[in-house]
């Protein structure tokens, strides 16, 4: 089969009505009829000789060929769009310096794969220095506003106004105790507010110390700027505090953090990325921005 221009459209329809789970969730994102959208459809299972889907009381459901062609559509632009943003970086000839702001430790964070996110930016825009730094999430604001960053990736508890935020994914947090901390061993069917509120909780500076308004506490035992203190502050046994389930996984999996009744106090932070308005219209920002929300939404 000769790929042409009608049949790239015809499979873009085909993906969105895969993605959305059916014709009539596609309507609104695709801006067409039903019986047009049954059309295109007809077209391509002609094109290809395949019937890719199956419609009824049983609901919208994808046959094995029509899989086996979303799949390998999906694989087709990715490449399309790697190739225009290469052929984009080519004929822009992106240069100068690309300032990057990111929170700390999110290496373990898997709905963050930035390294993949690089390694295209490098590919697309060879000649572009990357500058990155690590800071709490008020500073990379802070440097967003003032110019000194273009992007900052993070989970934002406070928003700066005039600055554009794209989401990316949510962070799932629990509340954890270190082995010897006196909850380490108790039933999570006995663990109440109440109870929580009768140990330290560590409170994180950088999220404006909202876990002790989760606990209606007045006055911290600890504080911290950094997820690293707040790990050594559970692992001691002697306090509480939260973590992202990623960063927690070794030490939980090794038996030497639990995480408390996440049913009642777990929590996710929303992570974002942060621009100015203007800073989009640049080209290495622009492609940063689209590369990044490609590989978050995978």
């Amino acid at each position: 089969m000769h790929v042409d221009t009608t049949d790239l459209r015809l499979l873009r329809i085909f993906l969105t009505i895969a993605e959305s789970g059916g014709f009539a969730a596609a309507q609104s994102e695709l801006n067409l009829s039903l019986p047009t959208i049954s059309s295109h459809m007809a077209a391509l299972e002609g094109r290809l000789g395949l019937t890719l889907c199956r419609r009824g009381r049983a609901g919208f459901a994808l046959t094995a060929e029509g899989n086996a062609i979303y799949e390998e559509a999906r694989h087709l632009f990715l490449a399309l769009d790697r190739f225009e943003q290469r052929a984009r970086a080519l004929q822009n000839r992106m240069s100068g310096t690309l300032t990057l702001g990111i929170v700390d430790n999110t290496i373990t964070d898997p709905h963050l794969p930035l390294e993949r996110v690089f390694a295209r930016f490098a590919e697309a825009a060879p000649e572009v220095v990357v500058s990155i730094v690590t800071r709490p999430p008020s500073e990379l604001l802070r440097d967003v506003v003032s110019r000194q960053l273009q992007i900052a990736i993070g989970s934002f508890p406070r928003v700066a106004l005039g600055l554009d935020y794209t989401d990316l994914y949510t962070e799932q947090q629990n509340l954890y105790c270190g082995r010897e901390h006196p909850l380490f061993a108790a039933e999570d069917a006995g663990i109440t507010i109440e109870l929580v509120r009768q140990h330290r909780i560590v409170a994180r500076s950088y999220w404006g110390l909202r876990d002790l308004k989760v606990f209606a506490i007045a006055a911290p035992r600890a504080v911290v700027s950094d997820m690293e203190s707040t790990a050594r502050l559970i692992l001691s046994g002697a306090y509480l505090g939260y973590l992202p389930d990623h960063y927690a996984a070794p030490d939980a999996q090794a038996g030497r953090l639990r995480a408390i009744r996440p049913d009642l106090f777990g929590t996710k932070a929303l992570f974002q990325a942060a621009t100015v308005p203007e800073s989009k219209a640049e080209p290495m920002v622009a492609l940063f921005l689209d590369l990044l929300a490609e590989e978050t939404r995978r």
